[in-house]
């Protein structure tokens, strides 16, 4: 299957050797992103591509130092709603009729459920919510890189708060939750590459309950 072997090629790039990737491939990803699944459909969070030299620069001291921030082609920050608020769930509720061409009884009650449930939940909760949403899309952005034969690096090792300084994503009323970088392999340069990917088997990774 065509899938599984761009999965059993990719791996978490550690260098990179700053080739740009072509900006269709860098579209067809973000597209990748859009189409992810969300809770309720609500697309809670945003994503920051970043191909400016000195941000990526600012980035990458709070991010322990990894080369893959600036040797990278884009930098995407993935950035999840600080909250539920009724101004945002309304939106998208709002476009859903409006792409939609008309109003459904069921998904009126639905918004009506939502806008009692979310916007009284602590900030925090709604956080950890939202950002679970934004890691369903940067695994398919993970996926789609790997379809078109992009390396990326997943990063959660960096400072949050430092970098919603750099972004100004509380001004924004997001908070930065999961990085990814996109590239090319240095393949002289990381140690990972030619390294055997392990996995656990499926006997450890799997139970079926028939």
């Amino acid at each position: 299957m065509e899938l599984l072997d761009k999965l059993n090629w990719r791996y978490a790039a550690k260098a990179m050797n700053g080739k740009k990737v072509p900006q269709d491939k860098v579209d067809n990803i973000i597209e990748a992103i859009s189409l992810a699944p969300t809770s309720s459909g609500l697309q809670p969070f945003e994503v920051f591509v970043i191909t400016n030299q000195e941000v990526k620069e600012k980035i990458k001291p709070i991010a322990w130092n990894q080369s893959v921030i600036t040797d990278c082609s884009h930098l995407l920050v993935f950035a999840a709603w600080d909250t539920y608020t009724a101004d945002r769930i309304n939106k998208m509720f709002d476009l859903t009729n409006e792409v939609r061409g008309f109003k459904n009884e069921g998904w009126e009650n639905y918004r009506q459920m939502l806008l009692k449930n979310y916007p009284q939940k602590e900030a925090e909760e709604n956080f950890n919510h939202a950002a679970k949403q934004a890691y369903i899309a940067f695994s398919q952005a993970i996926t789609a890189a790997a379809f078109e034969e992009v390396d990326s690096t997943p990063i959660e090792g960096f400072s949050p708060a430092a970098l919603d300084e750099i972004l100004g994503l509380r001004e924004k009323v997001l908070r930065s939750c999961v990085i990814l970088t996109l590239g090319y392999r240095d393949t002289d340069k990381d140690w990972l590459v030619n390294l055997k990917k392990v996995r656990k088997s499926k006997q450890d990774l799997v139970t079926l309950i028939d």
